[in-house]
């Protein structure tokens, strides 16, 4: 540890007076249970208001709002939790680092979505996905100067399957919602240090999100499932919600992206489009989009509009394009 306190069955009451950090709406669901389960939530720390829309209007984070409703005190100053009498501070995704002099007044629990030290870090969920983890781990941990580097007061794993990444997100934070609940119950004990080599879960940003469709369907379906993937078609965005690995390959004349019905080629296996969207368009279902962008067999997605093409519309691969329009998404 780095001099921060460390909690105990003794050092943190069965009803502790909590200082709770945090910003996005899955911090949410760990304050309200904090709350419904009868704990004194004294003071809530989020990120300042900020402009969250196209408009002029400054909009308070989720989890400002919630407590706001629940009648909280609600500050955008770390250190207003200093001097209240504080037993604990809890950290759910607050986005920001709680600053050493602070560590060293309130003892800090995170909980962390990830099995620590693997995924330290800003995108552990989607890192554990895009990497084929097996498995995923939800970690009540105690905060310290390093990033996610405290020890572990407790910890629970669950498959990945087939999860997106806001299913599996979410499973994570409501069972380590509970562990800390347990926790702050039953005591905490001396927490655990974190053995093996550390990876760091880098934030994916929006070029990350493209679909390279020379990679493999699985590498494809991964990078879907964690959101926001997209492609092009006819020079334009289409985003791709959800999509399945096909049960063939994309026979020996296809190309990567190459169209056929709502199947796309890959570097290795068929990609099933199940819901995009279009630039411009709400989501839909792919057979609608194939239908009003009047895309026909042979042609690719994430190649750019061919010659003389004065509409946005998708290119073939033969010798002729396809003459109508569609739209992309953005």
């Amino acid at each position: 540890m780095s001099g921060e306190p460390v909690l105990s069955a003794e050092s943190v009451p069965s009803r502790p007076r909590i200082a709770y950090f945090g910003t996005p709406e899955v911090a949410v669901a760990p304050l309200l249970a904090l709350i419904d389960a009868g704990h004194d939530v004294a003071l809530v720390v989020s990120a300042p208001d900020k402009r969250r829309g196209r408009g002029s209007m400054v909009s308070a984070s989720p989890v400002k709002a919630a407590a706001v409703r629940a009648g909280l005190a609600v500050s955008d100053r770390p250190d207003d939790a200093i001097g209240h009498g504080i037993d604990l501070g809890v950290v759910v995704a607050y986005g920001s680092l709680i600053r050493p002099h602070l560590l060293a007044e309130i003892p800090f629990v995170n909980i962390h979505v990830s099995n620590l030290p693997r995924w330290r870090g800003a995108a552990p969920v989607e890192r554990a996905i895009l990497a084929g983890d097996v498995t995923a781990a939800v970690c009540v941990m105690a905060l310290e100067a390093g990033l996610d580097t405290g020890g572990i007061y407790g910890s629970v794993t669950t498959p990945i399957d087939a999860k997106t990444a806001q299913e599996l997100r979410d499973e994570l934070v409501s069972r380590g919602t509970e562990l800390l609940l347990d926790l702050i119950a039953h005591g905490f004990g001396p927490p655990v240090p974190q053995e093996g080599d550390p990876s760091y879960a880098a934030k994916i940003d929006n070029v990350d999100r493209q679909i390279d469709w020379s990679a493999s369907a699985v590498h494809v379906d991964r990078l879907v499932r964690i959101g926001g993937a997209w492609t092009t078609a006819g020079g334009r965005r289409l985003k791709v919600h959800e999509v399945a690995i096909g049960d063939h390959d994309g026979g020996p004349a296809t190309m990567p992206g190459q169209i056929g019905g709502t199947s796309v080629s890959t570097g290795g296996g068929v990609i099933e489009l199940i819901s995009v969207q279009p630039e411009g368009k709400p989501p839909m279902d792919a057979t609608a989009w194939r239908r009003g962008a009047r895309v026909v067999d042979g042609d690719r997605l994430g190649a750019p509009m061919a010659p003389g093409l004065t509409a946005p519309g998708l290119t073939a691969s033969g010798p002729t394009a396809s003459a109508a329009s569609g739209d992309g998404n953005g």
